[in-house]
Formats: C-alpha cells, structure tokens, sequence
C-alpha cells in the first residue's frame, strides 16, 4: 500500500496553500494498493518536531476502502473526522513555530470499521485500531514558516 500527493512529493516541500501562512485545506492524496481485504482505512496527520512534543494535524477514520485518495480540502462520505491538536475537527495544516517540520500522513488499512463516538483524539483512535491494522502505509512532506 501507498500514500502519495500530486502536490508534493515525499520528503518535500509542502504547498504554502496547504498551511496555516495559506488557505489552510488539506492536499490532495492518492492511496495506492489498499489490500482487496480492508474494510476501511484511516489517517493520522502530525508532526514530531513540534516544541511541546508530537502535534496532531488530522484525524480521519472509517474511511472506505475503495476510496482511491482523498480530494483537495475535502474529507470521504462516510468517513470521521476525530479532534486534532489545534482542538477542532478537520484538517490543521502546517504552522510551526520555526525552523523547518516533517509532517507524516499516514494510511492504515484496517480489517474493521472502527467503532468510536463522540470527540476522538489520535491516542483513542491508536488503541481502537490496535490488532485491526492490516498495512500502513506513510508520506512525508516539510514545512518552513522561514521560507
């Protein structure tokens, strides 16, 4: 299974329109041979260079398995967006404080839908998924608020 973006590649620069210095909406992704056995997909989106340790961007769950990518700022039909750091249910993009970050977009093809209600944070979605994760798969860009 792969992660791609038409608007960046992996280990590169992340589109300013896809960070807080732009229109703040999630890049386009591609998912790339899901296993035929998934029942659904979902995709953490966070940064550990952040200062205060590991800084959620994106929680997205019960995404369905024949969905090959997600649209630019668009979320699945059927799919659920859990609370990320910023403290709000969508997509945060990239706003660090200095220097230059890695944000890690990361696929994981499950054997299950997961089964979680109300506000679902990055941690709650990890234990839930524990034991159902068939493949994963990751795409990494960078971001500058120097550049």
């Amino acid at each position: 299974m792969r992660i791609t973006s038409p608007a960046f590649s992996n280990n590169t620069l992340i589109p300013k329109k896809y960070t807080c210095d732009g229109e703040d909406v999630n890049p386009p992704l591609e998912f790339h041979e899901v296993p035929a056995n998934a029942k659904s997909l979902a995709l953490i989106v966070d940064d550990p260079d952040a200062p205060m340790g590991t800084w959620v961007h994106w929680v997205l769950f019960n995404i369905p398995p024949n969905y090959k990518g997600i649209e630019e700022n668009s979320v699945p039909e059927g799919a659920i967006e859990g609370i990320n750091d910023f403290k709000k249910l969508k997509y945060g993009g990239p706003c660090p404080p200095s220097g230059t970050h890695r944000y890690f977009f990361k696929l994981y093809a499950l054997d299950s839908l997961i089964n979680l209600k109300g506000t679902i944070k990055k941690d709650d979605l990890e234990r839930a998924m524990k034991g159902h994760i068939i493949e994963k798969a990751e795409l990494i860009g960078l971001y500058s608020r120097s550049r």
